[in-house]
């Protein structure tokens, strides 16, 4: 790899680390391709992505981004799993993981927050964005089924007492 690719890989590297919501830095050695594949194949299901790179060069990359806080944790043979939803690349991560011990969790960054291990496992067991989008519509529409059903539960009632008295007198 020469000074020019170097080059254009660390700045890519660096808009990955300036826009991602979560970053996640694991250990992959052991995986072979076809789980490696795998990995990568959940990532993109989830709107993830996989990364291995130098450490060195990511080392580079993270200068002045807000995650920096994982250059530490940037040793051995390392991959990274990212995303802008802030929980998508760590339930990835943290499902693979449990499926294959070669993949080991060593941390990562939500932003400017450092995440230890058992920090990414509870970024990971948040609700991903779609699943508090739709909790909060079923907020916003319950008020209006409950006005609705409060609307015609008289209705109903007069209905049902009207049969009533209608089969008394037959």
């Amino acid at each position: 790899m020469d000074r020019a690719q170097k080059e254009q890989l660390v700045e890519n590297l660096g808009q990955i680390f300036e826009s991602s919501g979560v970053v996640v830095v694991a250990h992959y050695e052991g995986l072979t391709v076809a789980e490696m594949q795998d990995l990568r194949a959940r990532a993109r299901e989830a709107d993830a992505s996989v990364r291995v790179a130098k450490n060195k060069l990511a080392k580079i990359a993270l200068e002045g981004k807000p995650c920096a806080s994982i250059a530490d944790h940037l040793t051995g043979m390392t991959v990274l799993t990212f995303s802008e939803d802030p929980v998508a690349a760590a339930k990835v991560a943290q499902g693979f993981a449990k499926d294959n011990e070669k993949l080991v969790i060593l941390g990562g960054a939500m932003g400017e927050t450092a995440l230890d291990v058992a920090g990414v496992k509870a970024v990971s067991e948040m609700p991903s964005r779609e699943e508090l989008i739709a909790s909060i519509a079923g907020c916003i529409g319950a008020p209006a089924s409950n006005i609705a059903g409060a609307i015609g539960a008289p209705a109903s009632n007069i209905a049902s007492v009207l049969s009533t008295i209608e089969e008394k007198a037959a």
